[in-house]
């Protein structure tokens, strides 16, 4: 039952990285959005999760850093984004 599980998770991982790519090749996202990153971190861990559960520890490894990347993308994205917004809350001064 388990392999069957984990078998399961990292064909969910193969679709989800896949259909990242795919999307990112056909221009439907840019590799700066933020379902672009999601996609490669969320099949990336299921890869992660299969790969564990097989003993793969390569293929772990490379998968974790996969998706290592998308987060730290997705983080500097967010950044950048709360940098270049304006402060809502900010009030004009009078001179």
């Amino acid at each position: 039952m388990m392999q069957m599980i984990s078998t399961s998770i990292g064909w969910l991982g193969v679709f989800l990285c896949t259909a990242g790519y795919f999307l990112l090749s056909t221009k439907k996202i840019s590799a700066e959005s933020r379902s672009f990153q999601l996609l490669n971190i969320a099949g990336g861990l299921c890869l992660v999760t299969a790969a564990v559960y097989s003993n793969d520890l390569p293929n772990a490894v490379a998968n974790l850093l996969w998706a290592s990347i998308g987060l730290y993308s997705l983080r500097q994205g967010l950044k950048s984004k709360n940098i270049n917004k304006p402060d809502q809350g900010a009030q004009p001064r009078n001179s």
